[in-house]
C-alpha cells in the first residue's frame, strides 16, 4: 500500500468509525421521552405503566418549540402515581404554566399559536421575515380536556413567555415584543397599567435596543401589589410599584456575571415563609441560586448545580422545602430535598418550565432556604474526574449562549456535549481529508480559508485535536457496549 492510500484507509475508518459511533449512540438512546409520553397519554385509563416515581401531586411540564427541528411545543402532566395524564402539542411553544384560580386539576398557561398564512396576509406581520403567529392565554382542565381562552393577541414583535393571572379579569403580561409589562382587562380587552422598559432603563444596555433588547421573560404579581419582572438582558430582576422602577429592590446589574447571567423564572418567596426571597433559575451559568433580602440588600443564601445541569429555565421551592427543577438541555425535570439530593426525576426534551400543582403558585408556598436550613450543593474540579475537568475546560471556551443554542434548538435531542464535539470532529477528519487530496492534485488548485490564519499549523492543530476527540468517543462508545 502506497503512502496516499494508507492516508485515505486511515482517513476513512476513523469517519466511518465516529459516524457509526454517532449512530450507535442515537440508537441506544431509544425513542424520545416526549414521544412516549403522548403514546402513553393516548392509553386507555388504568393500562398505563408508571413512567416516573410517585409525587404528592400532579406535575405539570411545558415545553419549548426549537424553531430549528420543526417541532411543536409540548404540555405534558405526570400523575400522582408517575403515570401521564396528559399531553398535547396543539401549539408552537407552551411557555409558563400555573394553578388555575379554579380546579385542583386546572392550570392557565400562556403559549405561541402558529396562524395560517392568510391570516396574516396584510398589515405588518404581512412581512415575509415575520412569522404569523399568536400569543394565547387558556385554561386546560386536565381532566376533562376543556380549554377556555381568556385571552390572545396577534404576536407582531415576539412571544410573550409569561403571563400571571390575576383576576377573573385582569392578566398581567410580560410582552417581549414591546419590551413591556401590562395589565389587561381581558373582558374589555383595554390595557389599564403599562410599565415600558426604557422608561427606566437605557437603551445602551441588554441586547440590540431594535431587536431583543430587555427579553421580559417573567412576569409576577405580589401579594402587595407590586410586581417583579424579569430583565434576561439585563441580568437582573426589577421590582414595579405603582410610580415605576423600585431601584433599590434591583437584584443583580449588567453583565454582572457572578450574582446573575440571562436568568429565567425567579420567584419570589414572601415574608410569611422566610423571605423577601428570590429563587432563580440562573441559565448561563448553568445554575440555580437563591437571594435573601435583608437591610436593604441582596445576598446570596443558596446554590445549587451538578455536573449536569446545563441552561435551568425554572426552579420553585415546594411547602415541604424540596425544589423542583427544570433542566432544558440536560433534558430534564427534577425535585431536590434539603440536603441537595435528587429524589425525583423525569427525563424531558426542551422542557421551559414545571408546576405541582397543590402546592400553590411557584414559589410563593414554599420557605426560604434560610428559614429551612436549605443546603447548597455545587460540583466542585476535584469531583469530577480527569474527564469532567477537560469537558469543563473545553466548555468555558464556548460562549454559553453559542453552546446552549446549539443543544437546546439545533441539535437532536439524545446528543449532549461529547457527541456534539463528535459531529464536529468528524467534519474536521472529513475537512482535513479532503484539504490533502487538494493538495496531491497539485500547485495548481487553491485553497482559501475563510478566514486568514498566519500560522497553517495551528488550523492543523485543531483539526489533529478533532480527530483525537473522535477517537476518544469512539472507544468509549466501544467500552460501552462490552
Amino acid at each position: 500500500m502506497n503512502r496516499k492510500s494508507a492516508y485515505r484507509a486511515a482517513f476513512a475508518t476513523l469517519s466511518i468509525a465516529i459516524a457509526l459511533a454517532l449512530v450507535t449512540q442515537m440508537v441506544l438512546a431509544g425513542a424520545a421521552p416526549n414521544a412516549v409520553y403522548e403514546r402513553r397519554a393516548d392509553a386507555p385509563s388504568g393500562s398505563q405503566d408508571a413512567v416516573v416515581g410517585e409525587r404528592g401531586g400532579i406535575t405539570v411540564v411545558t415545553t419549548q418549540n426549537g424553531d430549528m427541528r420543526s417541532v411543536s411545543g409540548e404540555l405534558i402532566a405526570f400523575n400522582p402515581n408517575g403515570t401521564v395524564r396528559y399531553h398535547t402539542d396543539a401549539h408552537s411553544t407552551y411557555w409558563d404554566v400555573d394553578p388555575a384560580l379554579t380546579g385542583s386539576a386546572s392550570v392557565t398557561y400562556v403559549a405561541t399559536e402558529r396562524l395560517n398564512a392568510s391570516v396574516c396576509a396584510s398589515g405588518p406581520l404581512s412581512d415575509p421575515g415575520v412569522n404569523c403567529r399568536r400569543n394565547v392565554v387558556e385554561r386546560l382542565n386536565l381532566s376533562t380536556g376543556e380549554v377556555t381562552r381568556l385571552y390572545s393577541h396577534r404576536a407582531e414583535n415576539g412571544r410573550w413567555h409569561d403571563v400571571d393571572v390575576i383576576d377573573d379579569s385582569h392578566v398581567l403580561v410580560a410582552d417581549i415584543g414591546a419590551d413591556a409589562v401590562f395589565v389587561v382587562n381581558t373582558t374589555s380587552g383595554v390595557r389599564e397599567w403599562t410599565w415600558t422598559v426604557e422608561s427606566d432603563l437605557p437603551v445602551e444596555s441588554g441586547g440590540a435596543y431594535d431587536a431583543d433588547w430587555s427579553h421580559i421573560n417573567d412576569v409576577e404579581y405580589l401579594e402587595d401589589g407590586r410586581v417583579m419582572v424579569d430583565l434576561r438582558n439585563q441580568d437582573r430582576v426589577a421590582f414595579l410599584n405603582g410610580s415605576g422602577l423600585m431601584e433599590n429592590w434591583t437584584l443583580g446589574s449588567e453583565d454582572e456575571y457572578g450574582v446573575l447571567r440571562e436568568q429565567h423564572n425567579p420567584d419570589y418567596i414572601p415574608a410569611s415563609e422566610g423571605g423577601p426571597a428570590v429563587v432563580v433559575a440562573d441559565s448561563e451559568n448553568d445554575r440555580l441560586v437563591e437571594y435573601q433580602r435583608e437591610n436593604g440588600s441582596w445576598h446570596r443564601s443558596w446554590t445549587w448545580r451538578d455536573d449536569r445541569m446545563q441552561w435551568p429555565r425554572d426552579a420553585d421551592r415546594l411547602p415541604n422545602g424540596n425544589t423542583l427543577v427544570t433542566d432544558t438541555v440536560g433534558d430534564r425535570v427534577f425535585e431536590l430535598d434539603e440536603s441537595g439530593d435528587v429524589v425525583w426525576s423525569v427525563p424531558v426534551d426542551r422542557a421551559y418550565e414545571a408546576e405541582r400543582l397543590g402546592t400553590g403558585d411557584e414559589s410563593a408556598g414554599g420557605p426560604s432556604a434560610e428559614r429551612a436550613g436549605i443546603a447548597s450543593h455545587a460540583v466542585e474540579t476535584d469531583e469530577r474526574g480527569v474527564v469532567g475537568n477537560v469537558e469543563a475546560g473545553i466548555r468555558n471556551l464556548v460562549p454559553p449562549v453559542v453552546e446552549n443554542g446549539l443543544l437546546g434548538y439545533f441539535f437532536p435531542w439524545w446528543m449532549g456535549f461529547w457527541d456534539v464535539l463528535a459531529v464536529f470532529a468528524l467534519a474536521g477528519v472529513l475537512l482535513a481529508w479532503a484539504a490533502v487530496e487538494l493538495r496531491w492534485v497539485g500547485p495548481s488548485v487553491t485553497v482559501q480559508f475563510p478566514v486568514e490564519v498566519e500560522n497553517a499549523s495551528v488550523v492543523w492543530s485543531l483539526l489533529l485535536l478533532l480527530a483525537l476527540a473522535g477517537v476518544a468517543y469512539v472507544l468509549d462508545t466501544v467500552s460501552g457496549l462490552l
